[in-house]
């Protein structure tokens, strides 16, 4: 089923499904536009919070991808799960947040391998991703038939599509 949502009702429960994909998911690939203007792209731990339109990312502030969302911060975060088949797509504007009581409040033990000073190092930075655009695919779990299948095979399978505008998604 593809389609814009615009029922109130069927708005919240996309809202909802989105949010538990996001949380069982939780590594995104983050894209953004490099100084030559191609796409770069690399995984990023979203941290765990109540989603409500926002994503949010740890990173050191001097990171090239810091300069490249400060040149041009409309990106794209994309999350799979293949095996259950969810996909998500996600436009927003991001931007570097350097707020040290956001830090600690979004801070988790896990991020200690990639940022072994802990919520204490000077670099560290928040990436804040508002979303504008949300999209997901999840298909029924039936290991047996993936979206692949549904794309190019005939099949009884419904693949669940759903576009939110998040403007339109929180009115």
């Amino acid at each position: 089923m593809d389609q814009n949502v615009s029922d109130s009702g069927e708005r919240q429960k996309s809202i909802e499904t989105l949010r538990e994909m996001i949380r069982d998911i939780h590594i995104a690939m983050l894209t953004t536009r490099s100084e030559d203007g191609g796409l770069r792209s690399r995984p990023m731990i979203t941290a765990k919070h109540e989603f409500e339109g926002q994503l949010w990312f740890f990173t050191h502030a001097d990171d090239p991808k810091v300069g490249e969302i400060i040149k041009q911060n409309a990106v794209n975060l994309a999350y799979a799960d293949p095996e259950r088949d969810c996909y998500i797509s996600i436009t927003g504007q991001a931007e570097l947040v350097r707020d040290q009581q956001k830090i600690e409040l979004l801070w988790t033990d896990e991020l200690e391998q990639w940022f072994p000073q802990g919520f204490a190092d000077p670099k560290l930075a928040l990436i804040c991703v508002n979303v504008s655009e949300a999209e997901y695919w999840d298909a029924n779990q039936n290991q047996l038939r993936g979206i692949l299948q549904e794309l190019f095979f005939e099949t009884e399978q419904e693949v669940k599509h759903d576009r939110l505008k998040w403007s339109d998604a929180t009115s």
